[in-house]
């Protein structure tokens, strides 16, 4: 009988289980049937976990300045460079940045060692970039860092309100449960969708709300004022559970209809028949993410979410409330151990003398840090002017993250001394090192994570950890130690630490905070092994099932009051504005089968046949001024950097817009790492950074050449103006293009293939001077190396099919010149389907043909959408408007 683990996916915030089949051999990867936030469904990263289990391009060895060091030295060096830092400049010249990557246990004694040892609270994490606003927002109103729901609200409300959140790109199994309530209950919830541009996610929607960007509070505090006017508000409730209800709504008396719809731009029947939807279901819950917490008014607009909640009661109860999704899976896990620089772990307040002088006994600190550290932006402008000189960063990438990454970049370049700790042997921030630490990935690693509901489980390692990859809580416990911190840090596995982090969440609790495990401070290391996934609170003496699952339907809130604090929330727009120089605001985000920069999700050659290349969003209408072309070429710059992209043209994007995603690093892409670009404004409450409305310049690039390219090898020398590349079945595919004219293709073929050096090497050839083409195939004996595709303008090839007969052993080289399958063979079009190997014209083919009018139709008939389902909004997509789909990205 196959060994089965039971572990949980390390990708977004909804924390699905999975079962690993074989974990030793050829794993193979499932969703876990009885975990209860996916019920064994999968995404397409999920369901393609197996294929980063690789030690291909992983950094397997310390490195020190440059060259293989040992782990000895490798912790002398970082200990002795932060104790003389420490000496010489006091605690605040040395700083940790983390990531919500990390598992809870590695958080917890990162947290631990700055805060209580060190003496500084400048640890800060990337958490900061996604979900900060929200923690904010949440003190603000509730008094402490609660998530009040669970994902069973969603479906039981009879109205979803979606903002800022592609939940069927970055939640999918979310979105999945959403779609799946929808069919059992015959169309309920309804669901309303208010994002700027029309995403996959609008495809479920009642209502889609293209609202203009940043414009959220003026939304909700019209909503507020009509609430209020309709006799919504709950008074029982407000008065004897809540406070600052005249005040808020003494704000919002002003934001009429009218006034409202000036100001997002949306139509007022649009706005009234939201705002009807609302008063009507008193079962609403309203789900947000990156597109109200990216802003510098972020922190506002939660809390104009909230306050329509407070009013109407409509929070703590099922089917009910306001409901933050987390970006990362463990982002939960790090705001429950203070890995926020302004925070203290068990949601204790760094600013609070009492509870300080709780977690110094508790922890028998030395140095207690009095006063919040650096927040994200902050500690890399504290770099950059030198208050800062010594910095450990940790599973996270911030020269590609980061806003302002350029300036980033070259903080770390100045920096006296930089650690990183990855997986990956080359990254942008790693280059910059001078100690390198070789951390344990996805699969080796073993702890807890928390999702977005609440609700911890078990990170389990099945495999052994490549060369000498550690675990980051030991790294960090070795540092401490060898600073002199023994005691606190003798933690003999990730069950200890666990142990101690419950036994801090109890400490002198009694119910007066909300985040309490203590049920688990004594649990044994083989109790710790089995542990099953639970929800908290779980305090000790109370049994499971006797626990509430909601938080605040009691009106027992966590302020100092003990009532839900409303905030008057008035509209202060974004921090950047168009001009003349930056008429475009750019977007940035995420794609459905990619994650971060690219350095996990990036290894898994099925995640990168959806979406192979970095790319700008633009309206037709805006493409046509501009002289862009679809599948051209566009720069879209500012004062801080600019990036080339492959230009996609759809009426998605709203006018005066132009969308991005996040991912492409200088590592797969020559020119798309658009943090470069964003400006460093931030929240002035929570400090997270502006991230969904940058002022850019936008213009068409006009290169010499295009070309396309198949190679077995990654390619060493991509001297080109423009270059993406993506992993493929027995390979890599990249998109090539260049500004001057190329005097010789055939030199250029070889020069990419390398093949001056491999003179055994066979290259077959196809040239048109008059259309300015030039194509041939690479081999070696009866193996096929390479091909190679140029054109004078994007290349007219399908892309799908070559790729895949380039996987194929026996493909026929001089099939592949022609670029296209034969007449008989039809090209199945760009991958929307990446379980089954599906393409967009095989479904568009198959809907024609068979007239097909459903998802499950197109599914029975083509096998897309079967699978794990992350494709089925692009289905519905196609079903409503059966047009050609780019085969270029």
């Amino acid at each position: 009988m196959r060994e089965t683990i039971r572990t949980t996916c390390p990708y977004c915030g909804v924390g699905c289980g999975v079962s690993v089949e074989d974990p030793g051999g050829a794993a193979r990867v499932s969703g876990d049937a009885n975990h209860p936030a996916n019920f064994g469904r999968l995404c397409v990263k999920g369901a393609a976990l197996a294929q980063v289990l690789t030690h291909e391009e992983r950094l397997l060895h310390p490195q020190v300045d440059g060259a293989r060091a040992g782990w000895d030295e490798a912790l002398d060096r970082v200990a002795e460079n932060f104790r003389k830092t420490i000496v010489d400049h006091g605690p605040g010249s040395v700083a940790l940045y983390v990531s919500g990557q990390l598992l809870t246990e590695d958080y917890y004694v990162a947290n631990k060692l700055m805060k209580g040892f060190v003496g500084s609270a400048n640890i800060d994490t990337n958490s900061r970039l996604c979900m900060s606003s929200s923690v904010a927002g949440h003190k603000r109103a509730f008094g402490a860092d609660t998530v009040p729901g669970v994902y069973e609200d969603l479906e039981e409300a009879q109205l979803v309100v979606l903002v800022g959140s592609n939940l069927a790109w970055c939640h999918p199994i979310l979105y999945q449960r959403l779609v799946a309530a929808r069919e059992k209950r015959g169309g309920w919830p309804r669901i309303v969708n208010i994002d700027p541009r029309r995403t996959a996610t609008s495809e479920i929607a009642d209502l889609q709300l293209s609202l203009a960007p940043g414009s959220d509070v003026a939304l909700f505090n019209g909503l507020l004022r009509e609430l209020q006017k309709a006799g919504k508000r709950d008074k029982k409730f407000v008065a004897a559970h809540t406070q600052g209800a005249t005040e808020a709504l003494g704000v919002a008396r002003k934001w009429t209809p009218e006034k409202v719809a000036a100001q997002t731009g949306l139509p007022l029947a649009e706005l009234h028949q939201f705002y009807d939807l609302f008063i009507q279901y008193d079962k609403t819950v309203t789900v947000y993410s990156q597109g109200v917490n990216q802003s510098s008014a972020g922190t506002d607009k939660v809390n104009a979410i909230v306050n329509c909640h407070l009013l109407t009661a409509r929070i703590g109860k099922p089917g009910c409330g306001p409901f933050s999704v987390t970006g990362q899976n463990n982002a939960m896990g790090g705001r429950e151990v203070g890995g926020l620089a302004n925070m203290l772990a068990a949601h204790l307040e760094l600013g609070n003398p009492a509870h300080r002088a709780l977690v110094r006994k508790f922890w028998n600190a030395p140095h207690m840090a009095e006063k919040p550290g650096f927040k994200a932006v902050e500690l890399f402008q504290a770099i950059d002017d030198g208050r800062v000189k010594a910095v450990w960063i940790v599973a996270t990438n911030p020269v590609d993250s980061m806003p302002d990454a350029d300036f980033v970049r070259g903080a770390l370049k100045k920096c006296p001394f930089v650690v990183v700790s990855d997986v990956a042997a080359h990254s942008d921030t790693g280059a910059l090192a001078q100690v390198l630490l070789p951390a344990q990935a996805w699969g080796e690693k073993d702890g807890t994570v928390t999702n977005s509901e609440r609700r911890i489980s078990r990170q389990r390692g099945f495999r052994e950890s490549p060369g000498e990859a550690r675990a980051d809580w030991r790294a960090i416990c070795d540092v401490a130690k060898r600073l002199g911190f023994s005691e606190g840090f003798a933690f003999d596995g990730p069950a200890a630490i666990f142990r101690e982090h419950a036994a801090l969440s109890g400490l002198e609790n009694y119910g007066a905070r909300d985040f309490d495990i203590s049920a688990f401070a004594k649990i044994s290391d083989a109790e710790y092994l089995a542990l099953a996934s639970f929800q908290w609170p779980c305090p000790a003496g109370v049994a499971i099932d006797e626990k509430p699952k909601r938080f605040f339907a009691d009106g027992k809130f966590f302020t100092d009051s003990g009532r839900g604090q409303f905030v008057a929330t008035d509209f202060r727009g974004t921090a950047g504005r168009t001009d003349a120089q930056n008429p475009f605001l750019l977007n940035t985000g995420r794609v459905r089968d990619q994650w971060r920069t690219t350095m996990g999700a990036g290894g898994a050659q099925n995640l990168s046949q959806h979406i192979a290349e970095p790319y700008a969003e633009l309206n037709p209408l805006d493409a046509a001024r501009l002289g862009i072309e679809p599948a051209g070429l566009a720069r879209v710059w500012n004062e801080r950097g600019a990036v080339i992209l492959r230009a996609q043209i759809t009426e998605r994007q709203r006018r005066g817009g132009v969308f991005a995603p996040i991912h492409w690093s200088e590592q797969f892409a020559s020119k798309a790492r658009v943090g470069a670009l964003i400006a460093p404004h931030v929240d002035p409450v929570s400090g997270q950074p502006e991230s969904k409305a940058t002022p850019v310049c936008v213009e068409a690039v006009h290169p010499a050449f295009y070309a396309f390219v198949l190679a077995r090898k990654k390619p060493e020398n991509l001297d080109c103006d423009y270059w993406a590349l993506a992993r493929i079945e027995g390979g890599w595919r990249i998109d090539l293009a260049g500004l001057k004219a190329l005097p010789d293709a055939d030199v250029f073929a070889r020069k990419i293939f390398g093949l001056d050096a491999a003179p055994e090497c066979d290259l077959v050839a196809m040239r048109d001077d008059k259309a300015g083409t030039f194509r041939c195939v690479v081999t070696r004996k009866d193996e096929m190396l390479g091909a190679i595709f140029i054109a004078p303008g994007p290349v007219d090839a399908a892309r799908a099919w070559l790729c895949e007969q380039f996987a194929r052993s026996e493909a026929d080289p001089k099939a592949l010149l022609a670029g296209r399958p034969p007449l008989a063979t039809r090209d199945p079009g760009r991958k929307i389907c990446v379980c089954l190997n599906v393409g967009a014209y095989t479904i568009l083919d198959a809907i024609a043909l068979k007239k097909l009018t459903s998802v499950d139709s197109v599914g029975a008939a083509t096998g897309a959408g079967t699978g794990c389902g992350s494709c089925k909004p692009e289905i519905e997509s196609l079903l409503k408007n059966p047009a050609p789909v780019s085969n270029q990205c």
